[in-house]
């Protein structure tokens, strides 16, 4: 076991809402991220990493505790949680410190850190008097000192012309250093340079963006201005064939106001485009903060020993599928990016290619930092796959609860193989199937089709027999 002195420390950074294609060097060139790239060239990414929920909270909640959603009963945003395997590295002798969003319910629990710099969701407006409205974090403290109004869906509705077609992509009309994922880069920056003590520390800096709004400032949007981002095209046939959910679902998000999101059935080519040039820009900005993160840990003379992750929630589909945000399990949404740098201990430049869930980065900290094991079983330590001692996991799994904005669905679960993906709803009769090899895309779902009826009753075997076999593990702990 590694003695205290010896242990590294760990910074764990995450971005809300991050799509897995948004990272220059894992393919994607339209991209301007210079900072996650140098982390991709000297560490190791994970290229089919998913998330076990597809919206922030049970995703969070399940990362930060490395068992599925069910385990906690934690299926949505409004369900509390407030214990993490943080509160293991706090034990161990770890200085642990929060930065920024880490979703918790409610927004102040202490989920094993010493002390808490709270930075929540950009656009929700503070209400004192609803329960959870009236949280103010310490960005709402910072603009309010400074008689500022905070951004967010009642301003820019009050005050923006193209409100009804700009698809939640507003210009940042504050200075940039006002700006949410500016503000917690630079806070996390300041905790850096203020550390004397000689104990290693866990830092947890959560971005808030890319989540809607979709709100760069300026000079960065500046940047994709002629970028040749992809934009989707999305079909009758497509749509006829998602579930009645998402039919519904993207009319609430046509009707709704929901993070300062007006969509719209039908949007045109050059609103697709602007969003995700917007969207992009504000990838690039919390890019920005991680190189500001680095460039600290390096001055202070810890970069050599620290292990940096960095992660995503879940993603967004930004028009795909006719859909915007999450809520669903297709690829832009369950499927996040990944990185472990930590040259002194790990693979320079790795891309793994093997089938991870998020939650196995926990048990992967543990081995690193010489902690006893994880009492999980949900879990597998990524390391093994790392070192190339497994092939990973079979298949992946993600659970999805009732929300305000998705009132059709008591449950869905998705199980996902390296071939396919099914996805089942409670006590219905339809789903979702999709032949990954033939349609990577996710744009023919087969669950009515008759010639694939034994390819679905064998995936919902086993995302059966994955669902009991989980809960009975429970009991043997």
């Amino acid at each position: 076991m590694t003695s205290q002195q010896d242990r590294p420390n760990i910074v764990f950074i995450t971005a809300d809402q991050m799509r897995y294609d948004t990272i220059n060097a894992l393919g994607f060139p339209w991209m301007r991220t210079p900072h996650l790239d140098r982390l991709v060239q000297t560490g190791v990414s994970f290229e089919r990493c998913y998330c076990s929920a597809a919206a922030c909270v049970p995703s969070r909640a399940s990362l930060f505790n490395a068992v599925y959603p069910h385990t906690l009963n934690v299926y949505n945003n409004e369900s509390p949680w407030g214990h993490s395997w943080i509160e293991n590295f706090q034990a161990a002798g770890y200085d642990t410190v929060s930065v920024g969003k880490m979703h918790t319910v409610p927004h102040d629990e202490r989920c094993g850190f010493d002390q808490r710099l709270i930075v929540e969701n950009k656009d929700h407006p503070p209400r004192p008097a609803e329960p959870h409205g009236g949280f103010f974090d310490e960005w709402d403290k910072h603009l309010i000192m400074q008689n500022i109004t905070k951004p967010s869906r009642e301003t820019y509705r009050a005050t923006y012309s193209a409100y009804e077609t700009a698809l939640g992509a507003y210009e940042w009309s504050l200075d940039e250093d006002l700006h949410a994922d500016v503000f917690v880069g630079r806070m996390a920056e300041w905790f850096l340079q203020q550390r004397h003590a000689d104990r290693p520390f866990f830092m947890k800096v959560g971005f808030p963006g890319p989540h809607p709004p979709y709100d760069p400032p300026d000079r960065v949007r500046r940047l994709y201005d002629d970028a040749g981002i992809p934009i989707p095209t999305v079909t009758e046939e497509e749509l006829a064939l998602q579930p009645p959910p998402h039919r519904n679902y993207r009319q609430e998000m046509i009707e709704g106001n929901h993070d300062a999101v007006r969509w719209q059935e039908h949007p045109s080519p050059d609103q697709l485009r602007r969003l995700r040039r917007y969207y992009a820009a504000n990838v690039t900005l919390i890019d920005e903060q991680v190189g500001r993160i680095v460039q600290a840990l390096e001055a202070i003379g810890q970069l050599d020993n620290t292990i940096i992750v960095f992660l995503s929630d879940h993603g967004d589909c930004l028009g795909d599928h006719g859909h915007i945000q999450k809520w669903t399990m297709y690829e832009e949404v369950v499927r996040v990016p990944a990185i472990v740098w930590a040259p002194h201990l790990l693979p320079q430049g790795r891309r793994v290619d093997a089938l991870v869930q998020h939650i196995d980065l926990g048990p992967m900290l543990f081995e690193l930092a010489g902690l006893p094991p994880l009492k999980t079983r949900a879990a597998q330590s990524a390391l093994p796959v790392v070192r190339g001692d497994s092939p990973g996991r079979d298949a992946v799994f993600a659970e999805q609860g009732t929300e305000r904005v998705l009132r059709d669905i008591s449950l869905m679960t998705m199980i996902r193989t390296r071939d396919w993906k099914l996805v089942h709803y409670l006590d219905q009769p339809w789903g979702e199937l999709y032949d990954l090899n033939d349609d990577p895309a996710e744009l023919r779902n087969l669950w009515h089709d008759t010639a694939y009826r034994d390819v679905r009753s064998q995936l919902t075997s086993d995302l059966l027999n994955w669902r009991i076999r989980d809960t009975l593990e429970l009991t043997l702990w």
